[in-house]
């Protein structure tokens, strides 16, 4: 038996672990990896005899389960089924019965142990007769896996070899301490690559895959690796007869009542387990990650052999190997300004070029319409990249790169109000720099100013500037102080969480953009009515000013109109009103509080008929929207003229103050995208920014150049190559605004 155990070789196929960056790694079980996938019937001959007992029985099961694994289980590629036999085979299910790998295993797993003597040559000549139960036709393979003890009671070779030569690959897979001469009575040859051991779960369930891919049934080569064989062992339980002593003993007598003692041997018999040398087999695969996959500072991990997915940092993973996934397609000067003194110390300074380098080459590419630039400061304030100087990432992160840390005071005042003075000035080097432009300063800093900041940001901010605090959690209230807005800063946690700050940092750049390039003619209607009352609508008006500061007033960008209704609604002013912030800004402090009872459904027909057309100020292909804000009061007659507006090409958003029904403003909105609640008049300013931010979604849509209707005196608008033409009826004129009589 030893001998035998000797030859015995274990194919098996493993996968990778991770090994250093660039060895070649030793691999551990993975039968997942190349799944055999060819058309082929595989029968499970499961031994549930006494003999194997219950718990082996049990680990039969759990190798079964673990075959499935390697198997591509579908009624067009594997089958299975199974066979479980003692005194006599029982079909558990035929290979028809499930058609995925789960209802297989599910199914093994609820298979109940029998019992009984071995029969294995009665469950053979079953087979025979009855064939592979719910197989295909003679053209696919069958493959019989038998998980037995090899104790069989009956006669095996005959019905084994007529088996084999009608051309049935036999596996034999040993369990609990099985007779080896019997599994390789039964086994196809060579048996070293088809007698198995059960108890080594995954040596076998690898042999058996390994057997079945490296033949013309399963072929599935695995690239990149290489099978080594490695000194392995098995275990066995013999019985050993051993000498156990001489006792006296009865021989018998010569004569009678006489008695012929004498000292006799006595043997004992023990289970003796013993371990057989025998040869296994892994595999070396190169590992996956050596090519190194992951760019922009991923971390590649590996599954299997070659596969494997990238973990990469914040601001990356636009694909599967880390590309940037954000963009800065919004046209600002940018100019970021970094802390360099010592109280940030060498090493934050170090962090922010780093995070600078990461900032650009995730937010930025060739196509990018910001232009960016970085100044330095502490004592005094260098711009060692002015703005728009250099429009290639790789040209940009080497500038970063060659900055230089100068230590000294802390400086942020005077820094502020040397950048607001020299910072966006536009030189032949960088003439594409368009004065027009928002320009965001971000200020990187770690640490308290030694110079009042307060003043000098107020000072920054007065000169259009926009700025941007990023900062420790430490520094918050002091980068509120220079920001204006506590939206505005970024604060984070600790070194390595800067890092993650990216994509918010890059969403507030793009934010301070608003429509400031869009053009835009944009409505308010306020209720000025006797429910919403006299303190409150001064506090609609504030809000409708500090929205308004946030866009470019003038005849080629934003055009701003307000109307105020109660039972009726009259024009405050109209879009072509004023041209400048200033004169608008004075225009909504001087609106009247009306009184009386609202009705949204007139506000709304009003600005339809009056306000929204080209005689009233509204520009033809423009993008148009309009915002009521309400206590949610006399809005049952508002739904149509909504639909009416909504239909000529305008955004209706309805902005709904404390305890309003929700459904009713919803069907006036017609989307909830266009419907905003707010809980209170003290909340409304906290929504400043995301009603901003969606009339800015609105702006940036396709418009119809034909809605509203440009032509005048019931002329007809014709789109036509980007543009339209008006015609007109009894009128003549670029838009019917001529009459043919005169």
């Amino acid at each position: 038996m030893r001998e035998i155990d000797n030859q015995l070789n274990f194919p098996s196929f493993f996968s990778c672990k991770p090994g250093s960056l660039h060895s070649v790694v030793t691999c551990d079980l993975s039968i997942n990896v190349h799944p055999c996938s060819a058309s082929v019937d595989i029968l499970l001959l499961l031994d549930g005899s006494y003999s194997i007992g219950k718990g082996s029985f049990e680990r039969s099961k759990h190798f079964a389960g673990k075959l499935c694994d390697a198997l591509d289980i579908n009624p067009d590629r594997v089958r299975v089924g199974v066979i479980q036999f003692s005194s006599t085979p029982q079909l558990e299910f035929p290979l028809d019965s499930y058609l995925t790998k789960q209802e297989v295993k599910e199914k093994i797993k609820k298979i109940v142990f029998k019992g009984g003597s071995t029969e294995t040559g009665l469950a053979l000549k079953y087979i025979l007769w009855k064939g592979f139960p719910g197989g295909r036709n003679s053209s696919v393979p069958e493959i019989l896996i038998i998980l037995s003890d090899g104790k069989s009671q009956g006669n095996i070779a005959i019905p084994a070899k007529q088996l084999k030569d009608r051309g049935t690959t036999v596996f034999a897979v040993g369990v609990k301490f099985p007779r080896w001469e019997e599994l390789h009575m039964l086994a196809s040859e060579p048996t070293e690559q088809h007698v198995l051991f059960a108890e080594h779960v995954d040596d076998a369930a690898n042999g058996l895959y390994s057997t079945l891919t490296s033949s013309t049934v399963c072929s599935a080569v695995s690239p990149g690796c290489k099978i080594e064989s490695h000194p392995c062992e098995r275990k066995t339980l013999e019985t050993v007869k051993e000498l156990a002593g001489n006792y006296m003993c009865w021989k018998g007598s010569k004569r009678p009542n006489a008695v012929h003692a004498s000292l006799c041997p006595f043997y004992s018999w023990r289970r003796v387990l013993i371990k057989h040398p025998a040869r296994c087999y892994r595999a070396t695969c190169a590992d996956p990650c050596d090519s190194q996959p992951c760019h922009n500072g991923g971390t590649c991990v590996p599954e299997g052999l070659e596969r494997y997915h990238c973990v990469c940092p914040a601001g990356f993973g636009g694909d599967a190997s880390c590309a940037p996934k954000l963009s800065l397609e919004c046209s600002v000067d940018l100019l970021f300004l970094v802390d360099s003194s010592s109280s940030t110390s060498l090493e934050g300074f170090l962090r922010y070029k780093a995070f600078l380098k990461r900032f650009i080459r995730a937010v930025l590419s060739k196509d990018s319409p910001a232009n960016v630039g970085v100044a330095q400061y502490s004592n005094e304030v260098q711009i060692p990249v002015k703005v728009g100087e250099y429009k290639d990432v790789l040209s940009l992160v080497k500038s970063v790169d060659t900055m230089r840390f100068s230590g000294g005071g802390t400086f942020t005042g005077k820094a502020l109000r040397y950048v607001t003075q020299h910072g966006f000035k536009s030189a032949p080097a960088f003439a594409d720099v368009h004065d027009n432009l928002p320009r965001v300063v971000v200020l990187l800093t770690d640490s308290e100013s030694q110079d009042p900041v307060v003043e000098a940001a107020k000072h920054t901010r007065g000169r259009g500037l926009f700025l941007i605090g990023v900062g420790s959690d430490f520094l918050r209230a002091e980068l509120g102080d220079v920001t204006g807005n506590p939206k505005r800063t970024v604060v984070y946690s600790n070194p390595q969480d800067l890092f993650n700050k990216i994509p918010e940092l890059q969403k507030k750049i793009c934010s301070v953009d608003n429509c400031q390039s869009q053009s835009l003619d944009l409505v308010f209607a306020l209720d000025a009515s006797s429910g919403v009352g006299r303190e409150n609508f001064l506090r609609l008006r504030n809000f409708v000013s500090s929205i308004s500061l946030q866009f470019s007033i003038n005849r080629d960008i934003t055009q701003i109109g307000l109307v105020v209704y109660s039972s009726r609604a009259r024009t405050a002013f109209a879009l072509d009103a004023h041209i400048t912030s200033s004169a608008l800004l004075q225009a909504i402090s001087q609106v009247p509080f009306l009184g009386g009872s609202a009705s949204m459904g007139r506000a709304l027909l009003h600005i339809h008929d009056d306000v929204m057309t080209v005689p009233k100020g509204a520009r033809p292909g423009v993008s148009k929207a309009v915002v009521v804000i309400t206590d949610g009061s006399g809005t049952e007659d508002a739904i149509v003229p909504a639909q009416q507006l909504r239909s000529n090409g305008v955004s209706v958003f309805i902005v709904g103050i404390g305890n309003v029904r929700r459904d009713t403003l919803l069907r006036i909105a017609g989307s909830p995208n266009y419907l905003i609640h707010v809980s209170s008049y003290d909340d409304l300013h906290s929504y400043k920014d995301f009603i901003i931010e969606r009339i800015c979604e609105e702006a940036k849509r396709p418009v119809n150049l034909c809605k509203p209707n440009p032509c005048l005196n019931e002329g007809v608008c014709v789109l036509r190559n980007g543009s339209y033409r008006c015609e007109c009826q009894g009128w003549e004129g670029p838009h019917c605004e001529s009459s043919k009589a005169h």
